[in-house]
């Protein structure tokens, strides 16, 4: 039987510095960048900054409810699950958010290591190697 670690929470920002239906983002080490979003009801969720589908920034969507649409495609992905809503398919990598006296929390070990190895799709056409 596995156990799940406590988690060790790092202060990211106040709830008051992430515009209400807007983003903030936090950078890590290794990997894309998690975008925290707050509503206009003050939920607070983090999610991986990459759009499922070609890999949008979501930090810079449009804020509606619990979702937010991809600048890219307005694909609407949820804020609870990373979720995209029928037709479409596919899910982005959430984050555990704690909000405690009007501070914002993410979890260190998930900021470290969860969904450190996807990457952004690169535009354009394929490149098969460099020209010398």
């Amino acid at each position: 039987m596995t156990t799940t670690p406590t988690p060790q929470w790092k202060l990211i920002c106040r709830v008051d510095d992430i515009p209400v239906l807007g983003s903030r983002r936090v950078a890590r080490p290794q990997g894309l960048d998690v975008a925290v979003f707050r509503n206009d009801a003050g939920g607070v969720f983090a999610l991986l900054d990459r759009c499922p589908h070609k890999g949008g920034p979501l930090s810079q969507g449009i804020v509606f409810g619990t979702q937010v649409a991809c600048p890219l495609h307005n694909w609407t992905i949820g804020l609870c699950d990373g979720q995209a809503s029928a037709p479409d398919e596919g899910c982005t990598p959430k984050f555990a958010v704690k909000v405690e006296d009007g501070a914002v929390y993410l979890d260190a070990l998930e900021l470290d290591e969860h969904a450190v190895d996807l990457t952004r799709p690169v535009a354009g056409p394929a490149r098969r190697g460099l020209a010398a």
